[in-house]
């Protein structure tokens, strides 16, 4: 049986008038360790690749979205299966035959925590990867219609409401409709699910989608991005200085601070019609 995203701990609930002894709905940060199964035929390894610290739940999407979004794979043309090992914190990824070399091109070992996406890089070239999606998008929206984002992301953030501690990303269409939403306590990982749900449809690139971040936008999920295609990043939160650098560079339209009937555009802002 596959963990829960949640867990009820008891707790003691402490005010100016009482304490009282109580429970409390949390949400659950466990590792999930990401193996692969590669070679030719008769000849096959497994490697451990990564590690993370992520919240249980489309585990599969997560480790398939990791792998794309470091440039490992190019889309689900190289898997043959994805599948939970021997316990549920283990996910194991068949490559087919040919996927052997991208591996052998790996520095180190992934380790990554609930915050931070890109620890143990071994160089600044390793950071960055390079997306196979390029190409001209004919992506525009309104305001009025990215207004509408926020509300809508909040009411499906159904483990966020009753724990109040994890990070959403989400695609919309241009419409404002809600594609795919995905949480988990780490905001890389959370963006490697939707990505790995992508990946899984063979719906990448997501040229014509809306990115919705529900925190602060950090080089790597401006990276993650990027290398799904996407062409619009839109977050509740604020841009970091090398995100809009990213964003600038890569020609994605990126905003923060969309909350509240208000955002601010950074990068990008010929994609966005007065409206």
């Amino acid at each position: 049986m596959i963990n829960k995203p949640t867990a009820q701990l008891p707790v003691r609930k402490v005010t100016s008038a009482q304490t009282s002894e109580t429970t409390d709905i949390l949400a659950v940060e466990e590792p999930l360790e990401i193996r692969v199964t590669m070679g030719a035929t008769g000849h096959r390894v497994e490697k451990v690749i990564s590690v993370t610290m992520r919240t249980p739940g489309n585990d599969e999407e997560l480790a398939l979205g990791f792998l794309f979004t470091e440039g490992i794979i190019s889309g689900k043309k190289d898997v043959i299966q994805v599948h939970h090992s021997e316990n549920d914190n283990v996910v194991t990824i068949d490559f087919d035959t040919w996927v052997v070399a991208s591996l052998d091109s790996l520095e180190r070992n992934f380790y990554t925590t609930s915050s931070c996406g890109v620890c143990g890089k071994t160089s600044l070239e390793a950071i960055r990867t390079k997306s196979v999606f390029t190409g001209a998008d004919s992506l525009t929206v309104t305001s009025s219609m990215l207004h509408t984002l926020p509300e809508l992301l909040r009411k499906n953030q159904e483990v966020f409401a009753t724990t109040g501690g994890l990070h959403a990303s989400a695609l919309f269409d241009t419409s404002g409709k809600l594609l795919i939403v995905r949480e988990d306590v780490g905001r890389h990982n959370a963006l490697d699910k939707v990505i790995g749900h992508c990946a899984q449809q063979n719906r990448l690139p997501q040229m014509e989608s809306i990115l919705l971040l529900s925190g602060r936008v950090s080089f790597e999920l401006m990276q993650k991005a990027y290398m799904a295609g996407i062409r619009m990043v839109a977050a509740i939160g604020a841009p970091s200085t090398l995100a809009v650098s990213l964003a600038a560079e890569y020609g994605i339209t990126l905003i923060g601070f969309l909350r509240n009937q208000q955002f601010t555009v950074y990068a990008g802002a010929q994609r966005i019609q007065e409206k």
